[in-house]
């Protein structure tokens, strides 16, 4: 693969955190009840993935489907959970607190992956992942527990939902990501309709919702899963990790929700393990994979 393509992957995946987030944004301005907002925002993401999916696939659609086993249902059930908790968590928690912790994926995810499939972590991840568990606790103990503690904990159940989620996908490897993602929005609206307030939105909220499920979810998911056939899996892993930052980075810019103290430091603590940990990984493999990569293996 040529040094052109390979900029033309680096630039697609770098618009799927810029997509991701937004989720703040989002979830900041519209002021239907949560439920509801999800509802609908489900109803939008699941519908443009799957169409995407379609463009994508056309001829060999029906045959990527009948691939989705009891792995991709388990996948999709995760996701929703994810999505669920998730954007539970940007509503009743600050921004910046629930980045943090979510930032802590990779080493929670490691530690499943040990315990349920044995894949053993490697050094630099179990050090990672103390010096993560430590900026974590310096954000929950600086900032007492009270306020927000219930959308942090929100934060931190979408963290082991994503981290299973990604043990799955690691262990079968052949499940269709995108059906999956579209069945995983289409299950987080079936199961919020349930606790909906009302299903009635304004027009406004409604433009807003369905930009919310289509260029933050939907956009994304596209983008990601286009951009990291160009580029080797390590770089694809670590412009994706840009989203933490850049997620209370826009709230903070447009809405002028500050971060309290401890989860500046801690948030700082985190980061530096995250990006620490991708930037390890990446020396030892980035100039293997590119090799291969353009080489055409």
């Amino acid at each position: 693969m040529n040094q052109q393509q390979h900029r033309k992957g680096l630039f697609i995946v770098a618009m799927a955190p810029l997509a991701w987030s937004s989720a703040g944004l989002f979830t900041r301005a519209i002021s239907t009840d949560l439920m509801t907002m999800l509802f609908w925002r489900g109803l939008f993401s699941g519908t443009a993935v799957f169409v995407a999916f379609f463009l994508m696939e056309r001829a060999g659609t029906l045959a990527s489907l009948r691939k989705l086993g009891w792995p991709a249902l388990a996948v999709a059930v995760l996701s929703a959970g994810g999505m669920i908790t998730g954007i539970g968590s940007l509503r009743y928690a600050t921004v910046a607190d629930a980045m943090v912790i979510y930032a802590t994926v990779p080493f929670i995810t490691a530690g499943i992956a040990y315990f349920t499939i044995g894949e053993r972590p490697s050094r630099s991840t179990l050090i990672a992942s103390a010096v993560a568990l430590v900026g974590v606790l310096i954000m929950l103990l600086g900032a007492g527990f009270g306020g927000s503690m219930f959308g942090k904990m929100l934060a931190l159940l979408m963290t082991f939902c994503m981290a299973g989620f990604s043990v799955l996908l690691r262990r079968n490897r052949d499940v269709p990501m995108l059906p999956a993602m579209a069945a995983s929005a289409y299950f987080c609206a079936a199961f919020c309709f349930w606790f909906t307030a009302s299903l009635s939105v304004s027009v406004q909220e409604i433009v807003l919702i369905g930009l919310f499920g289509i260029v933050q979810n939907a956009a994304g998911l596209i983008f990601y899963t286009i951009g990291s056939r160009l580029v080797p899996a390590a770089e694809a892993t670590l412009i994706a990790a840009l989203e933490v930052p850049l997620t209370p980075l826009w709230v903070l810019l447009f809405m002028g929700e500050v971060p309290s103290g401890p989860t500046m430091v801690g948030g700082a603590v985190v980061l530096a393990a995250l990006f620490g940990h991708i930037y390890s990984e990446l020396k030892g493999r980035t100039i293997s994979e590119v090799e291969g990569f353009q080489s055409g293996v």
